[in-house]
């Protein structure tokens, strides 16, 4: 395949457009002006006929077939009818012009007018001039019949035929230049739009913003154009968006498990440990370490899922050995003393139609927060409710602000960012989240006293 013409071909879209317009052009005005000119030949044609017939008619006029033989009137103006008549008496040439002589290419072309008899008309090629049209016209009304044939010399009338044929070419090259700046311009000034929208979609794009197209003030292309940029500025919007709170989520739940790790070893290098120190230092790492794997894994899960628009995973998970592990792991920042941690769980087989890591992605949030605003007491209760459980965790802390409560389940908001703890305001998005991907949900008791208390709706197992 030759590659010849795709390099000729314009790069842009209004030099394509310009060309195919230039082609369309050119193939309309080509076959507009052979047309033109086809017909303007006919006609000049018909025009030369008439003007023979014209002049066969007056000539006839002259002839005499009354008797036995035909005989030419003299006239006053014979010198004016003679040119470029030949007069017959059946096929016996009468009269030829002067300047005819016998046997040349015109007289020729007259004797076969007169032998084929009727009125025909034919173009015959002379040396000069080069073309001359005849016509034979028969004279009857008496015993005798003749036959007029004249000539007329087409050199005038090609003469005009060829300038405007050269004038229809120099229209036409006009023509096709005018058409292709207009295009150009036209196709340039329609295009203005879509560079404009293509480079407002990338600023937008690149910093995530709000502001859209929409479908006002524009024309139906690109009224299409804006909804599709629209719904992909959305899309990019969407992902960015969690791309930024997977970060945030990832730092937020990554915080407590490397917290413990820098905890032990600063512990480990304080002074020299003994063989079980260091064994059990090494089992509070490892098991900090496979946290921040499971963490990373659930979290990464559940942004893939969400990607694709498909529900989290189920699983079954026993709800009592999750509770309990993750009030012992609790991180209390140095206030194990005083704060009581109550478990409360029925007897029976409490299951939740979660997986083990997402409970504890979903728990663990609520559980971190109560501790760290409870004065004495932490309690966590699971009970089964109608198609599922709910499990509740109470502290007798100072609740949450009323003025918060619309903003409490907003990612990155806290009610007193400079109450002195460490909390980024993502962990109860998180945990809502989560909940919901699985068909439950997390809300918070707003006529509860003396403390918050948060509660977890889950199916069941």
């Amino acid at each position: 395949m030759n590659p010849l013409p795709h390099r000729l071909a314009p790069r842009t879209l209004r030099g394509r457009l310009s060309l195919v317009a230039l082609t369309t052009a050119a193939l309309l005005m080509a076959v507009l002006t052979v047309a033109f000119n086809a017909v303007l030949d006919r006609h000049l044609q018909h025009q030369a006929d008439d003007e023979l017939r014209t002049r066969a008619a007056a000539v006839a006029t002259t002839i005499d077939t009354s008797g036995p033989r035909v005989r030419v009137v003299e006239t006053a103006n014979d010198p004016l009818l003679d040119a470029n008549v030949w007069i017959y008496d059946g096929t016996r040439l009468l009269e030829k012009p002067p300047t005819a002589p016998a046997g040349n290419a015109l007289t020729r072309a007259a004797d076969r007018l007169a032998t084929g008899g009727g009125r025909r008309c034919v173009t015959a090629r002379a040396e000069n001039p080069r073309f001359v049209r005849l016509c034979s016209r028969p004279v009857t009304g008496g015993r005798a019949s003749a036959t007029v044939v004249t000539a007329l010399d087409l050199a005038p009338y090609r003469n005009s035929a060829r300038m405007v044929l050269l004038g229809s070419l120099i229209l036409d090259a006009v023509m096709l230049a005018c058409t292709y700046v207009l295009t150009r311009l036209a196709v340039g000034r329609a295009l203005r739009p879509v560079r404009t929208m293509t480079d407002q979609a990338t600023q937008w794009s690149a910093v995530g913003s709000d502001d859209r197209f929409g479908a006002e003030h524009h024309p139906a292309e690109l009224a299409r154009l804006g909804a599709s940029l629209d719904a992909l500025l959305d899309r990019i919007r969407t992902v960015l968006r969690h791309e930024r709170q997977l970060t945030g989520e990832l730092s937020h739940e990554l915080r407590t498990p490397l917290t413990r790790i820098i905890v032990e070893l600063d512990w480990w290098r304080a002074r020299p440990r003994s063989t079980a120190e260091t064994r059990a230092t090494h089992e509070v790492i490892a098991e900090a370490a496979q946290s921040m794997r499971t963490i990373c894994d659930t979290l990464l899960d559940d942004a893939r899922e969400s990607a694709g628009n498909s529900a989290t995973a189920p699983g079954t998970t026993a709800v009592a050995p999750v509770l309990h592990r993750l009030t012992e792991n609790l991180d209390t920042r140095g206030r194990r003393e005083r704060i009581k941690t109550v478990v409360d769980i029925p007897d029976g087989d409490l299951e939740a139609g979660v997986a083990p890591a997402l409970l504890e992605r979903i728990v663990n949030p609520l559980l971190t927060n109560a501790v760290r605003y409870a004065r004495s007491t932490v309690t966590v209760s699971a009970r089964p409710r109608p198609g599922g459980l709910r499990i509740t965790v109470t502290d007798d802390g100072t609740g949450v602000p009323e003025p918060f409560l619309d903003r409490l389940f907003q990612p990155g908001r806290r009610a007193d960012p400079d109450d002195g703890h460490d909390g980024a305001g993502l962990g109860l998005p998180l945990a809502r989240r989560l909940a919901r991907a699985v068909g439950g949900d997390v809300s918070h008791d707003a006529r509860h006293e003396g403390g918050a208390r948060f509660s977890v709706d889950l199916p069941t197992g």
